[in-house]
């Protein structure tokens, strides 16, 4: 698929001059032509302020290496400002570039490219690597010995294997807690992972605690708020960000909340739940679960507590004692959803200018298991936690046929065989619905705590792949705890698998090849911000480049042997060996790429040529009979 012989842009800032501007700043666009793609005669970018098209016109700035580059000027109107590229080549044919490629025909709004004027995420996201934990199951010191478990709690051994199916698999009790954790850091220095996610750490009646008895305290069983205070010291002496888990959908059915209103009509909470009944017996709650009853948020009170000023709980965790580094919501796509119910956009809205009251440097994440482009569109939500434009087409690229699993909600009953085009597919339409901002905090996880480990269907070699593939694309690379050292789980209740510390020396041929991936991830500026351009995708083997002005990475990502030949303009400079074993050579008139897989190979190039903004109107390297608007023979075109 001849991806490398179409027009390209991002939101990088080889093509943006500009990613946090604000209302009635003026930014400068670039698109880049290749040289295969024929005459070009007129570049005009096309906004659509205030619902109403506008257009404006590109200047040629530059022929650099077979490529020619036009810029043009856009005036930001709207906090989301979406604009296009519309192409006339010289036979009079018109064509547009927008997020999801190349199109004949005029193209939809919602697909466009976005400038964003609404506060920026934290500078430090876009180069961030994520490690997930499930306190309960990640490590237990010395002191949980000590702790009277309360009635729910069933005591289970270090070693004893997950319950995942009965009544019994919220109750299994293994005694994780925070100081585990904290004495457990070097392993995440080892890594190299920047960021720790926690699972919910409130009080609860279950091993997950997504069923909230308060928001007030950590959970005494975990160590209390002292435990959480010292953690999270101990994490940022040591460079690493710490963030937590909220459930904005719900609480538990046990929450004070909950229980200060629950048959008790007239209470100032009552307005805090969907009540079906006057008695108040009856609610509304999570997918009908008895035990997560729905927050209603038409509550100012509601509100005023949760999530609005500086003595709301999303404020309290951020600030000093406990300073959190920013939140994951849980089931951000339902909250504040309901029947005739929308507040989800007030709801987000409120907790982000919350956040930057209380400390703008911190990240919002929220969960969106399917199509999350409607709901993150950079007004609040920084980037999603979903499945649909990463992990779900990877899984169904790597992995083997032949098992029944679960697949992430869908009825699949088999994980679905993809191509390499269809993963390109399905990323493209889940993922360029995003603003780039969007994209470049997007959480691009193999597996989480909801899902069966990635590991138990892959493929032999893939993990490494896969890995590759999540440290090196748009997006925040998730690790979850357990994943390096080979474990396995069928459900996401049995990935949920206590960490085994005495096997890490044993588990060394995993834990280190995660680490090799994650220091190149964060080693390497071109994948952390850089632009990305797609340059083959077969059905074997997907090959993409990162780039800035300073550096380049190229990436191959295979499934099977390969053997792929690219135009002399695919990229500039000879590749250098990063990581893997792939062949990358040029040599006549193109470049050739050669390797068997399952296998992951990345090269150092040099960094795009171009003048700076500032400097538009400077052509770099122009060689007349070269020239883009002289190119013979025939044309590809739209």
């Amino acid at each position: 698929m001849g991806i490398v012989h179409e027009p390209h842009h991002d939101g990088s800032p080889l093509y943006v001059s500009d990613a946090t501007p604000r209302l009635g700043d003026r930014v400068r666009v670039r698109v880049r032509i290749p040289s295969d793609f024929g005459p070009v005669d007129v570049v005009r970018t096309r906004s659509n302020p205030n619902h109403e098209p506008r257009f404006t016109m590109a200047s040629p700035v530059a022929i650099v290496e077979g490529w020619e580059w036009w810029e043009a000027e856009i005036e930001v109107e709207n906090l989301t400002h979406g604009y296009r590229f519309l192409f006339t080549l010289a036979d009079g044919s018109n064509c547009w570039l927008n997020a999801t490629g190349l199109h004949t025909i005029e193209t939809l709004d919602s697909e466009d490219f976005k400038i964003l004027a609404h506060p920026a995420p934290p500078e430090w996201a876009k180069a961030s690597v994520m490690y997930q934990v499930f306190p309960d199951r990640f490590a237990r010191s010395a002191d949980a010995a000590g702790r009277e478990l309360p009635a729910w709690a069933e005591q289970a051994q270090w070693s004893d294997p997950v319950t995942h199916v009965g009544p019994h698999t919220s109750t299994q009790f293994y005694g994780g807690d925070l100081k585990g954790i904290e004495q457990h850091l070097d392993h995440l220095e080892r890594l190299g992972v920047t960021m720790l996610y926690l699972t919910p750490v409130f009080p609860a009646r279950s091993n997950h605690r997504y069923d909230a008895l308060s928001f007030d305290e950590v959970d005494p069983l975990l160590g209390g708020d002292a435990a959480l205070i010292a953690l999270v010291h101990s994490a940022h002496a040591r460079g690493l960000r710490v963030i937590g888990d909220l459930t904005s959908n719900h609480s538990g059915d046990a929450h004070e909340w909950f229980e200060a209103s629950h048959l008790r009509p007239g209470t100032p909470e009552s307005a805090f739940y969907y009540w079906l009944d006057a008695e108040q017996r009856e609610y509304a709650s999570w997918l009908g679960v008895p035990s997560l009853p729905k927050f209603n948020w038409n509550s100012p009170e509601l509100r005023a507590r949760f999530i609005e000023g500086p003595d709301s709980i999303v404020a309290k965790w951020l600030a000093p004692p406990y300073s959190l580094d920013g939140w994951r919501i849980d089931v951000a796509n339902m909250t504040g959803r309901h029947l005739t119910d929308d507040l989800n956009a007030e709801v987000r809205g409120i907790i982000r200018r919350t956040m930057i009251e209380i400390n703008p440097d911190t990240i919002l994440l929220g969960e969106s298991t399917n199509d999350a482009t409607s709901d993150f569109q950079g007004d609040a939500w920084h980037g999603a936690m979903t499945y649909a434009n990463f992990t779900r087409p990877v899984w169904g690229w790597l992995s083997a046929q032949e098992r029944e699993s679960s697949y992430f909600g869908l009825p699949f009953g088999k994980i679905p065989s993809y191509t390499g085009e269809q993963v390109f597919a399905a990323h493209r339409q889940f993922a360029h619905g995003f603003p780039w901002r969007v994209q470049l905090s997007t959480m691009n996880a193999l597996d989480t705590h909801d899902t069966p480990r990635f590991l138990t269907h892959a493929i032999d070699g893939a993990q490494p792949v896969a890995v590759g593939l999540s440290m090196t694309m748009p997006g925040i690379p998730v690790v979850f705890a357990g994943d390096e050292f080979g474990l396995v789980g069928d459900d996401g209740e049995h990935s949920r698998t206590p960490i085994p510390w005495d096997q890490v020396d044993a588990a060394a041929p995993t834990i280190d090849p995660y680490s090799d991936l994650i220091h190149l991830r964060t080693g390497h500026p071109a994948l952390n911000g850089g632009g990305m351009r797609w340059l083959h995708v077969g059905r074997e083997v997907l090959v993409f480049i990162r780039e800035t002005a300073k550096e380049s990475v190229l990436v191959i990502a295979a499934r099977g042997a390969y053997d792929v030949s690219l135009p002399a303009h695919a990229f500039a400079g000879t590749p250098r060996p990063l990581y893997g074993h792939a062949t990358a050579e040029r040599g006549g008139a193109g470049i050739r790429l050669s390797g068997s897989g399952p296998s992951f190979s990345a090269f150092a190039l040099p960094g795009v040529a171009l003048p700076d903004f500032s400097a538009t109107g400077t052509v770099l390297e122009v060689e007349p009979e070269r020239s883009l608007r002289r190119t013979k023979g025939v044309a590809r075109g739209c």
